[in-house]
C-alpha cells in the first residue's frame, strides 16, 4: 500500500497511513494511537527512543516498536 508503513507493534502486525512521503515519526505515531508521549516509553528495534527525539525519529516499513504506558495510582 503506498503511502503506508508495516510495522510490528507491540507483536503485532499493523499498516499504518503515512504522511506525504511515505514517512512517519514517532511522535505521529502515537498522535495516530491516541496516546500522549509524555506516558510512554517507546523501543524501536530494540533501541529506546529518548522522548526528546520522538519527532525527529522516523519509522519505516519493518521496524519493530514496543510502547509501554506508565500508568499512576495508590
Amino acid at each position: 500500500m503506498e503511502g503506508s508503513v508495516t510495522l510490528t507493534l507491540n507483536g503485532e502486525s499493523r499498516v499504518l497511513a503515512a504522511s506525504d512521503g511515505g514517512t512517519l515519526s514517532v511522535a505521529a505515531l502515537l498522535t495516530l494511537l491516541g496516546l500522549d508521549s509524555r506516558k510512554v516509553a517507546v523501543e524501536r528495534n530494540e533501541e529506546i527512543v529518548p522522548r526528546s527525539r520522538y519527532a525527529e525519529t522516523l519509522l519505516a516499513s519493518g521496524d519493530t516498536l514496543e510502547i509501554v504506558h506508565f500508568i499512576g495510582g495508590g
